[in-house]
């Protein structure tokens, strides 16, 4: 009977150290990895951060300048935003759904001595108003970009520069300048006014 007792035990010992220790990497990993932001169900996209030699590439290919007004749609920890402040004396606005990624830019920002330049807010970017951007970034994924369009395209004055990390718009509107930025690829456009009548004419949603 020991012998039986002995032999039942030890798979059901290890079925169940094999249950706690997948229960601690995927703890760990939504803490540390940010696995909660991938697959949180309210979240369009994934919180992945944007490497500085990419954020570098965005401001310089939408050549941010003192007096811009910097969007970062979908900002995460605010990294772009930041840079905008810092490194070109712009002013910023970071939006995101997640109030964990909005504390965390906000937190960076006076880390960074621009807390006075830079404000962050939970939103969700198809609703809010950002018609006084100058300068709108996006991380997004490409069938995000196309949904935001029709919208950038209403909001957004004529020479307001939208710039894009690794994706594009869409064929209805082709970037006028891209820059290869190790292996990703940035997108440059500016609003004209044939994107101002495209909106107009289009059916309200």
């Amino acid at each position: 009977m020991k012998s039986t007792l002995r032999t039942w035990r030890t798979p059901a010992a290890l079925f169940g150290g094999s249950l706690l220790l997948i229960v601690l990497v995927l703890v760990t990993g939504r803490v540390q990895l940010g696995l909660d932001e991938l697959i949180g169900p309210k979240l369009d996209a994934g919180f992945i951060t944007t490497r500085p030699d990419l954020v570098k590439g965005m401001m310089s290919l939408a050549e941010v300048k003192p007096g811009d007004i910097v969007y970062d749609l979908g900002c995460g920890d605010g990294r772009i935003v930041i840079a905008a402040a810092r490194d070109h004396g712009a002013r910023g606005v970071g939006i995101d759904l997640n109030p964990k990624r909005i504390k965390e830019a906000n937190d960076n920002a006076r880390t960074a001595g621009v807390d006075d330049r830079v404000t962050f807010r939970v939103g969700d970017i198809f609703q809010e108003d950002y018609s006084d951007a100058t300068v709108v970034a996006l991380y997004l994924p490409a069938d995000l970009n196309i949904r935001l369009r029709p919208q950038l395209w209403r909001q957004l004055k004529v020479g307001a520069r939208v710039v894009s990390n690794d994706s594009g718009m869409g064929p209805e509107w082709p970037a006028e300048k891209t820059e290869q930025v190790g292996n990703a690829t940035l997108y440059y456009w500016t609003i004209r006014e044939e994107q101002k009548r495209a909106a107009a004419a289009a059916p309200a949603t």
